[in-house]
C-alpha cells in the first residue's frame, strides 16, 4: 500500500523531543518501518516519515517528527511545535541526566506549542539492564507535571504501539471537540495494552 496517498480520516501531526541519545528516532523508526537501527543516528536539525494505520475503523495518517535534541538546534526545532497535534517527550530510563532534563522541556512546551496539544512523557530503552529512573518515579514526574506516562524499548518493540495509538485516539478526541484544553473539557484515555486492534501498514 501506498503510504503516503491513500486517503485517511485524521491526519495526526506528531513531534518527538527530548535531549540527544535518548533514542527518539529508533522509536519513530521502529513505529513506522517496525526497524531498529543496531547503531546511533544522529539527528541533524529535524526529519519526518509517515505511516497510515488504521484503529477503531478509521484510517489514521501519522505525520511523525524527529527532533535533534542538542542545544544548536533547539531553535530550529521550536519552529515545528506550534504544528503539532500531539508531542512525545523521550528522556532514557538508563541515563539519570536525561530524566533530569524533562523540566526543562516541558517548560519549552508550555512556551512554544498549541494550548491543548496532547503531551506525553516517555521512559525509553526499559531493555537496558542499567536502569537508573524506576518506573514510579517516571510516573510520579508525569503526574507531577499533568500527563500520561509511558514506558517503551524501541529495540524490542515493547509499549511502542500502545504509545502511538494513545496519541492518535486523543489527538482526535481534542479535534472532534473542537475545545481549547483538552484538561479542562475531553477525558484522554489511556487504554489497557491488552488491547490490540491496530492494523500495521
Amino acid at each position: 500500500m501506498d503510504r503516503t496517498s491513500t486517503t485517511f480520516d485524521y491526519l495526526v501531526k506528531l513531534l518527538i523531543l527530548g535531549d540527544g541519545k535518548v533514542g527518539k528516532t529508533s522509536i519513530l523508526l521502529r513505529f513506522t518501518e517496525d526497524y531498529f537501527p543496531t547503531s546511533h543516528i544522529q539527528t541533524l536539525g529535524i526529519d519526518f516519515k509517515l505511516k497510515l494505520q488504521t484503529i477503531e475503523g478509521k484510517m489514521y495518517k501519522f505525520q511523525v517528527w524527529d527532533t535533534a535534541g542538542q542545544e544548536r538546534f533547539r531553535k530550529l526545532t521550536t519552529a515545528y511545535y506550534k504544528n503539532a497535534k500531539g508531542i512525545i517527550l523521550v528522556f532514557d530510563v538508563s541515563r539519570k541526566e536525561s530524566f533530569e532534563m524533562v523540566t526543562f522541556w516541558m517548560s519549552e512546551i508550555q512556551k512554544h506549542a498549541l494550548e491543548g496539544v496532547v503531551k506525553v512523557l516517555v521512559g525509553n530503552q526499559i531493555d537496558k539492564e542499567n536502569r537508573e529512573v524506576a518506573r514510579q518515579e517516571g510516573k510520579s514526574k508525569a503526574d507531577e507535571l499533568g500527563v500520561e506516562y509511558f514506558e517503551t524499548s524501541a529495540k524490542t518493540g515493547v509499549g511502542i504501539e500502545e504509545l502511538f495509538r494513545y496519541m492518535a485516539i486523543n489527538t482526535r478526541l481534542v479535534e472532534d471537540s473542537k475545545v481549547i484544553d483538552p484538561r479542562n473539557s475531553v477525558k484522554l484515555k489511556k487504554e489497557s495494552p491488552k488491547k490490540r486492534c491496530c492494523s500495521k501498514s
